[in-house]
C-alpha cells in the first residue's frame, strides 16, 4: 500500500495509472481489432463458409436487436397501447 505524504505524489502516482491504463488500453484495441478482422478465404469452399457464417452472425444480431426492442419498447421512446 502506497503511502502518500504530499499532492505530488498523488499526482504522479495519478499520472503512472494514467498511462498504464492508456497502455493497456491500446494492447485491448489491438486484441479486439485483431478479433474482427475478416479472415481471407484461401478456397471457394473456405469462402462460402465465411459468407454462410456472416448471414447467420447479421441474423443473429437482428433478431436479437428486434427481442430487445419489443420486449424494452418503452425505454427506447415508443409506447405501447392497450
Amino acid at each position: 500500500m502506497n503511502n502518500y505524504t504530499n499532492l505530488e505524489d498523488i499526482l504522479n502516482r495519478k499520472d503512472e495509472l494514467r498511462r498504464q491504463l492508456d497502455q493497456e488500453g491500446h494492447t485491448l484495441a489491438e486484441e479486439w481489432a485483431s478479433l474482427i478482422k475478416p479472415q481471407k478465404a484461401s478456397t471457394k469452399g473456405e469462402f462460402i463458409a465465411n459468407l454462410i457464417s456472416n448471414g447467420i452472425v447479421a441474423f443473429d444480431a437482428f433478431m436479437l436487436v428486434r427481442k430487445v426492442m419489443n420486449q424494452y419498447s418503452s425505454f427506447f421512446g415508443k409506447k405501447r397501447r392497450r
